[in-house]
């Protein structure tokens, strides 16, 4: 019998049947914020007397359902508040085992879908034309196309998307052409193909006043023409990248690796999306320092994209074995003592994620139940620190990072093309060192992966980078207040971007700095005047932290002029907990709502404990 695969996080009938292929017509309606059109699903079905089959689906109106071309009755379930609704369909003759039915939707999308971020022109940064932006990782594609929403669930696409003519659409598929809309002359319908097959989570749309330049035989960045030749000197060094990953992971299959550099609301550092990696404009440094993230993201064209987590409860298949990747491609481009120094960092924002949810919570477990649990409040770092320093530990007990690459490849090839759980992945470990069962029995895997907290092992990283961070740090957290005129600009020319990120990351880890000694800092360092988004984030958390009335209005400025979670979340709760300004928190956020990416805002509001029913504007 078939093993009954269930997602905790998914309606649609994962055990009957299976989607093969997705044919998408879609056109794209500004005025109205919605999309239109229809989705023929090549499916598959997995037992005989096949009659019925269940599809995600979220906000969605369904105006009709066909079957090979036959009206099929259909129904939408009672609504689920992250599910959605289920939509049931009836086919109108039975399917044997390993038939296949077309089921065509025609839908309309709801203004408010999840998937999708509709800005006005005054949100972009050219400040003329409409944008359209998705983001469906993890159970959000439900709300831009009915479909099996689970990763489970791979299938191929092929897409035909209609927007105004003055604005052009990219998605996560190879560019098929565009031509004259038949149907309206004042829109260009564009077609992509998506051959190799992926989870639903990973098709993405993007419509607006787009250009592109190439930075390499197979890569363009695209992006409006005001950071297009600043993100094409940003990501000048991805076909090295890309290179040393084929090198360390096996042959690139995707054929086209682009990067779109998305308006500042995109909610994170960058999504895999297949052929087109979305990124932040929270990036462009200016020096190259945080195209880190670019290695992060080509390293998912193997460990998530290739081989994809089952249900969202193994996300740490997809993240751990893409942090391990990324630092991977560090050590070849830069040295070991960088991929130490960046674990460590790792570790520290591992600290972090537990502080917050709190040492208890089963959230921070690897493998954590995500039964009546929406994915959204689960995201973190802990699937993916908590999941490196599992890899790390295994490497160290393996034989070494040599060693290790060779069982991360040797699983790449086992699992391509389709999706694994923990079990399986561990399974394949004890096969892989088949020699070294002993050492892997010692590993206290309960320990690692169902138990709350920091792992059970803290990993002895190499220390040489950090070490000018941490003496300064030091310096800081142990000098008197009379004698700060031992500090001078010097201390932190010396500094890489990298350091000096870590130099603020250890001062947030330990009780607040007394404000006389953080003005002191901002005298000799000027801090205020860095524009790194990573270093001003902490700076000004630092400040906030420790009670600095002035950088207030800056910490607010930075938490709703860009939306990436990972910035914007903490900054608004530095500042709520800042007794004295914690309605400026509320007040700015309530302000801001309305141009803020629905999932930001929705979390933002759970950590302001702001009513969502009362406070939209």
């Amino acid at each position: 019998l078939l093993a009954v695969m269930s997602d905790p996080c998914s309606s649609s009938s994962l055990s009957r049947c299976v989607t093969r292929h997705l044919n998408l017509q879609l056109r794209v309606d500004f005025e109205r914020r919605v999309l239109r059109g229809k989705v023929e699903l090549t499916v598959e079905a997995l037992q005989d007397r096949l009659t019925e089959l269940t599809l995600d689906t979220r906000d969605l109106t369904v105006a009709s359902v066909l079957a090979n071309g036959q009206p099929a009755r259909f129904s939408l379930g009672p609504k689920h508040s992250f599910k959605g609704a289920p939509l049931d369909i009836t086919l109108p003759s039975p399917l044997s085992r390993g038939q296949h039915v077309i089921v065509e939707v025609s839908y309309e999308t709801s203004p408010s879908a999840t998937a999708l971020q509709w800005l006005t022109p005054e949100q972009t940064a050219g400040k003329k034309q409409p944008y359209l932006f998705s983001q469906c990782q993890a159970h959000h594609c439900r709300s831009m196309v009915p479909c099996q929403d689970s990763p489970s669930i791979k299938h191929t696409y092929y897409a035909q998307v209609s927007v105004p003519k003055e604005l052009v659409a990219v998605m996560s598929a190879v560019r098929d052409g565009h031509e004259a809309d038949p149907q309206d002359s004042s829109r260009t319908v564009y077609r992509f193909r998506q051959p190799v097959p992926m989870p639903s989570y990973l098709i993405a749309i993007v419509v607006g006043a787009l250009e592109s330049r190439d930075i390499g035989p197979r890569s363009k960045v695209w992006s409006e023409k005001e950071y297009v030749d600043k993100a094409a000197f940003e990501f000048s060094e991805t076909e090295d990248m890309l290179k040393t990953a084929e090198d360390l992971a096996g042959p690139y299959v995707w054929g086209q690796y682009d990067i779109l550099v998305l308006p500042p609301s995109f909610p994170y550092g960058g999504m895999e999306n297949p052929c087109l990696t979305f990124a932040t404009p929270t990036l462009l440094a200016g020096d190259k320092s945080l195209s880190n993230v670019i290695a992060h993201e080509i390293s998912h064209s193997w460990t998530g994209n290739l081989v994809t987590n089952k249900t969202w409860e193994h996300f740490w298949l997809n993240e751990g074995h893409t942090v391990y990747l990324e630092r991977m491609i560090g050590r070849r481009l830069e040295s070991e003592q960088f991929r130490q120094f960046k674990a460590m960092g790792g570790w520290k924002d591992l600290q972090d994620s537990v502080n917050t949810f709190g040492a208890n919570n089963p959230l921070t477990n690897l493998v954590p139940s995500l039964q009546d649990v929406d994915p959204d409040d689960a995201f973190s770092s802990v699937p993916y620190e908590k999941g490196f320093a599992l890899l790390y530990h295994l490497e160290e007990l393996l034989g070494g990072p040599e060693v290790f690459m060779g069982f991360v490849k040797s699983y790449i090839q086992m699992f391509a093309y389709s999706s694994a759980t923990t079990e399986d992945w561990k399974n394949y470990l004890f096969t892989y060192f088949k020699d070294k069962v002993d050492v892997l029995n010692k590993v206290d895997w309960n320990a690692w992966m169902f138990t709350p907290g920091m792992p059970p092992v803290k990993p002895q990283y190499d220390t040489t980078l950090a070490d000018a961070c941490i003496a300064l740090s030091q310096r800081w957290i142990k000098a008197a207040d009379q004698d700060l005129d031992g500090f001078a600009p010097s201390d932190v020319k010396t500094l890489s971007s990298h350091q000096l990120i870590e130099f603020l990351s250890l001062l947030l880890q330990e009780d607040p700095l007394p404000l006389t000694r953080v003005t002191k800092m901002q005298e000799v360092y000027d801090l205020n005047s860095y524009m790194n988004a990573e270093v001003r984030f902490r700076w000004l958390r630092l400040c906030v932290r420790c009670k600095w009335e002035e950088a207030v209005p800056m910490a607010m400025k930075m938490a709703t002029e860009q939306g990436r979670m990972k910035f914007t979340r903490p900054l608004f709760r530095e500042v709520y907990n800042f007794e004295k300004y914690r309605d400026e928190a509320v007040r700015v956020f309530v302000a801001h709502r309305a141009a803020m990416h629905p999932v930001t805002a929705g979390l933002v509001a759970k950590d302001l404990k702001v009513d969502a029913s009362n406070a939209t504007q």
